[in-house]
């Protein structure tokens, strides 16, 4: 622990956190935009399509300077973006293939680079090769003074621009019919996710930036449906992970910075997943087991009004004649039982049940909106579009489409039989009277 916090006091670790924290903001804030804007891969192609643009900076300018090398990557992927653009509109081919071969072909020229400035007399101290799988701990002082002050630029203009991009990005159309200058949001963000990229070549690397700009937002998305909240969540998950992946670093020999955050990244993605309580995989699991309890209970009550209109005189049923008249799930079956007669929905004697008055309303219930359903897909030209077939409920009909719909009903010989004495009594369905 001593050591941890005398290797915390070191300067050059106090301004690589710094930087990383800051980097880890930035890109989860625009990873947002990007991941709901379906351009996830672009980030990706511009990371490897940076490579060339650094190795003909240096080629240039002589020396290492991450100034220079930041222009020269930032020049190379607008580039790549634009040829992606070009390509897609000129020709028949998707933007996903665009995005690998332009991907492929920057990659593969900017190692030829590589590989001929490392054979040459001073190539071997360039330090490009730490552009591929970065390398935190070459960064000095004045490199983290400008990576520090792109990020903060950025998230400047995303504060400032922030209704514009969410127009944008949600409902393009209704942007240029306000008089937006779509076109030219559309670049300022473009610009921003490539700066974003490029600061962080040297930190992450050519091949994990993408994974550093989409992962924070993509476990974002699993707590919230609101962009803001979303935006915030992303950046602090972002400046969390470089936080995290810098501090292991600098206290583990041999274990890189990048990578490192990257990993830190995807265990709170990973988290989310499970646990997020928008779409996490739990959450899915436990909505899913409760529709299945309420269906079977559902179904059961069914059955039983089934077997009850369809005999005379008995009212008791065994379990077993019940669950064959609709499948249940065996796991679910002593649930069903259990519940239902919890809730005094039937009574249980000896393997026999019947349905209480409670449960015959409860049914009744069933029976008839589940009837009606059927009726109106039968029908369903006949009436307005004004149910989902996820959420029919009469009440969105007019009271004329009710008439309609249970004369067709009684038309069919669909009529439930059992009627209820307090639904008949205080007449609350318009189906029980004189039609």
């Amino acid at each position: 622990m001593k050591e941890f916090f005398l290797q915390f006091q070191d300067p050059n670790t106090q301004w690589v956190l710094f930087g990383t924290l800051l980097l880890g903001l930035s890109s989860g804030v625009l990873g947002s935009f990007a991941l709901l804007r379906k351009q996830s891969l672009i980030g990706d192609a511009m990371a490897h399509a940076a490579l060339p643009g650094v190795c003909i900076a240096f080629l240039l300018y002589g020396s290492k300077s991450l100034f220079w090398f930041i222009i020269g990557a930032a020049i190379s992927g607008f580039i790549s973006t634009w040829l992606i653009h070009i390509i897609v509109k000129k020709s028949r081919i998707k933007e996903d293939s665009a995005i690998g071969i332009v991907l492929s072909v920057f990659f593969g020229f900017g190692i030829v680079l590589l590989t001929y400035i490392q054979n040459e007399s001073t190539g071997n101290k360039s330090g490009l090769d730490d552009f591929i799988f970065g390398q935190a701990a070459s960064l000095v002082k004045s490199d983290v003074i400008l990576i520090s002050t792109i990020s903060v630029v950025l998230l400047l203009l995303t504060t400032l621009f922030y209704k514009e991009f969410k127009i944008i990005t949600f409902d393009p159309s209704f942007a240029k019919g306000i008089g937006l200058p779509v076109k030219w949001f559309d670049s300022i963000l473009i610009i921003m996710i490539v700066l974003a990229v490029v600061i962080g070549l040297q930190t992450v690397g050519v091949i994990l930036m993408a994974a550093m700009l989409i992962t924070p937002a993509i476990a974002a998305r699993y707590w919230t449906d609101r962009l803001s909240f979303m935006i915030i969540l992303a950046g602090l998950i972002g400046a969390f992970s470089g936080g995290v992946g810098t501090l292991i670093s600098t206290t583990t020999k041999g274990l890189p910075t990048g990578p490192l955050i990257i990993v830190a990244a995807t265990s709170i993605f990973i988290l989310s997943l499970i646990f997020g309580p928008k779409k996490g995989l739990l959450q899915a699991f436990i909505k899913h087991l409760k529709l299945r309890k309420k269906t079977a209970l559902n179904q059961f009550l069914l059955s039983l009004y089934d077997l009850n209109e369809q005999s005379l005189h008995s009212k008791l049923f065994s379990e077993i004649e019940v669950f064959e008249k609709r499948k249940i799930s065996k796991s679910l079956q002593q649930y069903v039982i259990k519940e239902l007669s919890n809730k005094g929905l039937i009574s249980v004697e000896d393997g026999q049940v019947s349905l209480t008055d409670k449960g015959l309303e409860a049914a009744y219930e069933l029976v008839l909106n589940h009837r009606l359903y059927e009726t109106y897909l039968m029908h369903e030209l006949e009436f307005q579009e004004v149910m989902s077939h996820k959420e029919f409920s009469i009440s969105l009909l007019t009271e004329k489409e009710k008439q309609k719909l249970y004369q067709l009903l009684e038309l069919h010989g669909r009529k439930p039989v059992l009627v209820p004495n307090s639904l008949r009594a205080h007449k609350k369905k318009v189906f029980i009277h004189e039609l």
